[in-house]
């Protein structure tokens, strides 16, 4: 691999993610391609915490598990990684006790570790900082040793303190003293190429593709009460709000930000939701309200692992399951799942047709790695056609009150907005005729009922296959996965070639209703077939082998918070091939 991997630890309030956020948009800058993420406690400040940049001159998707510098703000950033950083990397720090802590240097020296100690804390008190400004004075050495120039960092620093200029002033005094420390006669520096062109793309994390991607939608209001990791499209709809003149809401709890979505949805007003498992749960009734009144719904699911609060800042993909069988009775639903920023741009917007043509709950699944990750993607091109699947113009004369829920073969029937047509009807959630009037005749409410479930089927041939990369067929080993795993892959798929490996990966976007025909194809076509999941029991590889009668050569799952590493999936790869 010819990536460089960066990792800034310390405290939470200590400034780490300042730091992780300027080196990333500069490097943007210079023209490299970069993937950060950040691993962080539910702590507000305390705690340990990390921000991790790979960077490269060709695109990633992914983090690698070893690192090759660390600049550690504390103690426990110290010794947390000194076990991950590659042998002859670079663990830069200053703390100034560093000499009691046991086996310290003799660890750093076993495996060739450089331990590049400055005094931090007395360098920013005695040009005027504070002890947070540590990071500026550590992360101009890491600058000097990553052997780039001072002055993009600088002007990047400036940028981002611009309205702080007292502040900005000691700021860039720090970076400057730890780019040239007086302290340190002689400093390594890596010899990295730098970039012959700067890449027209955009470095920004799946939230803020969800965002923007509502916009597009023509999304005019937005309910919400936080739960990390969705937190942030809340704040970013909210930044957008005068420019867009979107209504966007706090609620007091989820099941009013389900109710006003579900409210707004059926008066006409495009309207989303966001949260995560927990909240969701406290959504489902809401879930079921829109599936019998066959009103569109849309909300975003960013996980996180469970049960209960589990791990309420960590990453997984563990609510598939849930969603796609939460919420009392049967219904039609749709569910997707996000993997990068474009796909949660391109995904919401396609989440808002779907759920306004077939008049269904749709629930866009995202993850914390991919909600809060930092990637660099393309610059959106895409123009997605806003699809509302509504009775207008002299088609509204032409209507019945037994028009809304009539019985077609598809299970779609016209929907129109309240107020566009004096034809009127019942939006009933107790059982009901095609006029929407309450009914409890067996027969009537049978046919009803399988209406409403003859939109699965339509709605699944409508749905794009899944996609393969890497290899079609005839594979060395072979993957199938969904959300955050495609980013790893794509970078596997690239490394293993190196290796003289043929991989290929078959990615579901559309995960329910399922296609399975695609999945027993890519079994056919290749001989060693595994699952890649960031759960325990492997949700969609029970589907699959469910629906096809076919069983996975083995099953890579990962479910301890953490996202999977490039190298989790290379060393199973060079393993499981044989």
């Amino acid at each position: 691999m010819n990536r460089t991997t960066l990792k800034v630890a310390g405290e939470s309030g200590m400034g780490l993610l300042s730091v992780g956020r300027i080196v990333a948009k500069v490097l943007k800058h210079m023209g490299f391609y970069v993937h950060s993420d950040r691993e962080y406690p539910s702590l507000i400040k305390g705690g340990h915490s990390n921000l991790q940049i790979d960077f490269d001159l060709k695109p990633i998707h992914s983090l690698s598990r070893e690192v090759d510098l660390v600049i550690a703000l504390d103690r426990s950033g110290l010794m947390e990684y000194l076990d991950v950083i590659k042998k002859g990397g670079v663990l830069v720090h200053g703390y100034e006790r560093h000499h009691l802590i046991k086996d310290l240097h003799t660890k750093a020296k076993k495996r060739n570790i450089k331990l590049m100690y400055l005094p931090a804390h007395t360098i920013a008190r005695s040009l005027g900082g504070s002890d947070v400004m540590v990071n500026m004075v550590l992360l101009g050495l890491i600058w000097r040793i990553l052997g780039f120039s001072l002055k993009p960092l600088e002007d990047a620093i400036k940028k981002q303190f611009a309205t702080k200029p007292e502040l900005l002033k000691i700021d860039l005094k720090c970076v400057q003293a730890g780019y040239k420390p007086h302290e340190l006669k002689k400093i390594p520096q890596y010899k990295i190429p730098l970039p012959k062109k700067v890449p027209k793309t955009l470095l920004l994390d799946g939230n803020m593709g969800v965002a923007l991607g509502a916009i597009e939608a023509g999304v005019r209001s937005y309910f919400m009460y936080p739960m990390s990791p969705a937190s942030s499209i809340l704040m970013h709809l909210a930044d957008f709000s005068h420019e867009t003149k979107m209504v966007v809401k706090q609620a007091e709890d989820e099941i009013t930000a389900a109710q006003m979505t579900l409210g707004a949805m059926f008066m006409g007003s495009r309207s989303f939701t966001a949260t995560s498992g927990g909240g969701y749960d406290l959504m489902t009734e809401t879930v079921s309200l829109a599936g019998m009144t066959e009103t569109p719904w849309v909300c975003v699911v960013c996980q996180r692992p469970g049960p209960a609060t589990g791990l309420p800042t960590w990453t997984g993909q563990g609510d598939l399951n849930m969603v796609i069988n939460s919420s009392h009775g049967e219904f039609a639903r749709l569910v997707m799942s996000a993997s990068d920023p474009t796909s949660c741009y391109e995904g919401i917007q396609h989440a808002f047709n779907y759920a306004e043509e077939f008049q269904i709950p749709v629930i866009f699944l995202s993850e914390k790695t991919i909600a809060e990750a930092q990637t660099m993607v393309d610059v959106f091109k895409s123009k997605i056609p806003i699809k509302r699947g509504l009775v207008t113009g002299k088609n509204l004369e032409k209507l019945q009150p037994s028009d809304r829920f009539k019985l077609t073969k598809s299970g779609v029937s016209f929907r129109w907005l309240p107020g566009t047509s004096e034809i009127g009807y019942y939006g009933n959630g107790d059982e009901h005729k095609e006029d929407g009037t309450l009914t409890e005749k067996g027969p009537e409410c049978a046919a009803m009922y399988d209406k409403r479930m003859r939109k699965m089927e339509t709605l699944k041939n409508a749905l794009p296959a899944p996609v393969v990369y890497g290899v079609k067929k005839g594979a060395d080993i072979s993957f199938i996965g969904w959300g955050s795993s495609k980013g790893t892959m794509l970078d596997v798929i690239e490394e293993m070639k190196k290796e003289g490996i043929k991989v290929n990966y078959l990615h579901y976007e559309y995960l329910w209703p399922l296609k399975e025909k695609p999945a027993a194809l890519f079994f056919k076509e290749n001989k060693k077939v595994h699952i890649l999941e960031g759960n325990h029991q492997g949700q969609l590889a029970t589907m699959i082998e469910a629906a096809t009668g076919l069983k996975f050569k083995g099953r890579l799952l990962k479910y301890n918070g953490r996202h999977f590493f490039l190298e989790d999936v290379m060393e199973y790869t060079l393993k499981a091939r044989h």
